[in-house]
């Protein structure tokens, strides 16, 4: 028991450090490097949705690449958008210029994106045990010959996935 005298104190026993993810490592070591983007990443988001504000219906296909020596870089998903963006170029210039930006020129690229085609799920429905009954009399009533050879295997493959044997 202690004395009141003395301050409350915990007995912590040490023991072996933590282990750590060699990612998260090198990550924080990286730190120093990724900070100056920062600025830079607040600044093209807010050209982005300066633009987004001025031609929304144009500008939701489009994307702020860069600011580089007051020239604004623009990416356009294909060629017909960014043509119809270059129409809209020298208000959407005089709208940013008025809004503060120092931006003397603006460059569009057309930059066409990856579409990753979504596989369609195999559809399977579910089939009453009077249907699979029908089914399983089909196939035991088809004649065995070569023109109903593929009908049989594919009446057979549905029939063992229900359950049916």
């Amino acid at each position: 028991m202690q004395s009141p005298q003395q301050p409350y104190r915990l007995n912590i026993k040490r023991g072996k450090k933590p282990a750590s993810a060699p990612g998260i490592s090198s990550f924080l070591q990286q730190s120093d490097k990724l900070s100056p983007l920062l600025p830079t990443v607040k600044r093209n988001i807010s050209l982005q949705k300066e633009c987004e504000s001025f031609l929304p219906p144009i500008f939701g296909h489009c994307e702020v690449l860069n600011l580089h020596e007051d020239q604004l870089v623009l990416s356009a998903p294909n060629a017909a958008i960014a043509s119809k963006l270059k129409q809209q170029l020298p208000k959407l210039l005089a709208h940013l210029q008025h809004r503060g930006w120092q931006i003397n020129a603006i460059r569009i690229k057309v930059q066409v994106k990856k579409t990753v085609e979504k596989q369609q799920a195999v559809k399977q429905a579910l089939l009453t045990p009077s249907a699979l009954n029908a089914f399983k009399t089909l196939e035991d009533s088809l004649e065995t010959t070569p023109q109903n050879e593929a009908l049989k295997a594919a009446l057979a493959r549905m029939l063992s996935r229900n359950g049916v044997k």
